[in-house]
């Protein structure tokens, strides 16, 4: 037998196995991209409900020659067993009446949708207006913000992937909490997002002609992100934490822009916060802090899983505006689930994800 072929299954057999539920959505599609990509993992299973038995490149002609799966219908519990790790790409409320403590005990759950995000059971029904089905398990869920929670994520079988908005908005405000830079109850949060974050799903509001030359915003006071990033921020400070947060939406495909205001503290100077911002970012691979005067932009950071951040002082006012930026699609979705899954399965977290960002896109 050729010793090349032989050398090729063993590093076959020796890859991450992986499937993915929900392949045919936005999110799906682009993770599935990540991982056909990735030089550890094999995708074994993709599912979708709406293509069933068809097959991927079929339905996403720009996968053809790149992989030759049929998507099925998810089926969790026979799954589990065979693959190491299973991404739910689906919208809230159907994790959770996928996954138990058994099927845990079989392989890792990655779910980017809302099922496992907040602590409170009581909170996600209110806000989701749904009932979860595993509240069980919301205590063992791990919230998958990288730069910040590693160490819980490398020794977890459940990550609750944030939401798109969520890791742009508490990632720019991480280090002004936790370094007491800003009075925690003047927080103000304006978010823009592409029209991609909506899903893949037909919908009057987001058809070319409704979003096309226009903006708006949305949910205002009601946004489900909303209960995400103050339970998060409050980890952060040690103190209960009440925001303004409004969303916009924007005609473009992809990319969210957060612009975070709050007031500082007295004395606080601008080498203070740009220190803040160096202790705690400063090796961080996937965040870049932007010089003095130069502040975030969506086209620098599309298509990949970097997170740009800039701020700027008004002494007028004493107010701090903090400006984050992504791709929603990207970090704020599947990149940021592969690297979850580098953390998982101790490999370098940039692996696989480390692409610079495509301009123009």
């Amino acid at each position: 037998m050729n010793k090349n072929k032989v050398l090729e299954g063993l590093i076959s057999m020796n890859k991450i196995k992986a499937a993915v539920l929900g392949s045919t959505g936005y999110v799906g599609q682009e993770l599935t991209r990540l991982l056909i990509q990735h030089p550890q993992v094999d995708i074994v299973f993709l599912g979708s409900k709406s293509y069933k038995e068809q097959s991927y490149s079929d339905i996403y002609a720009n996968f053809s020659k790149n992989i030759e799966l049929i998507c099925y219908e998810d089926n969790v519990e026979n799954i589990a067993s065979k693959v190491d790790v299973v991404f739910i790409a689906l919208p809230h409320g159907h994790a959770s009446g996928k996954i138990n403590k058994n099927i845990l005990s079989k392989t890792k759950i990655i779910d980017l949708g809302a099922d496992f995000r907040l602590n409170d059971e009581k909170i996600y029904e209110n806000w989701y207006e749904t009932k979860h089905n595993c509240p069980d398990l919301l205590k063992t869920a791990v919230y998958g913000l990288c730069e910040l929670n590693r160490n819980e994520i490398r020794t977890s079988n459940l990550i609750a992937n944030p939401g798109c908005y969520t890791t742009c908005s508490i990632l720019t405000l991480a280090p002004l909490l936790k370094e007491d830079l800003i009075d925690e109850n003047t927080i103000i949060i304006d978010a823009k997002s592409g029209v991609s974050g909506a899903g893949r799903s037909l919908n009057l509001g987001t058809h070319f002609c409704e979003t096309n030359e226009s903006i708006k915003a949305y949910k205002v006071a009601s946004h489900r992100h909303t209960p995400e990033i103050e339970q998060e921020l409050s980890k952060i400070s040690g103190k209960e934490i009440k925001l303004s947060f409004t969303p916009h939406l924007i005609p473009m495909n992809r990319g969210i822009i957060s612009t975070c205001y709050a007031s500082l503290k007295e004395n606080i100077s601008y080498d203070d916060v740009k220190s803040a911002y160096e202790k705690h970012y400063g090796n961080e691979f996937f965040i870049r802090l932007m010089k003095k005067g130069v502040f975030p932009e969506t086209r620098w950071v599309k298509g990949s899983n970097f997170v740009d951040i800039g701020f700027s002082i008004d002494e007028r006012t004493r107010r701090i505006i903090a400006i984050g930026a992504l791709d929603n699609l990207m970090k704020g979705a599947a990149s940021q689930a592969v690297q979850n899954m580098n953390i998982m399965f101790e490999m370098d977290e940039s692996t696989g994800i480390n692409q610079i960002p495509a301009f123009p896109i």
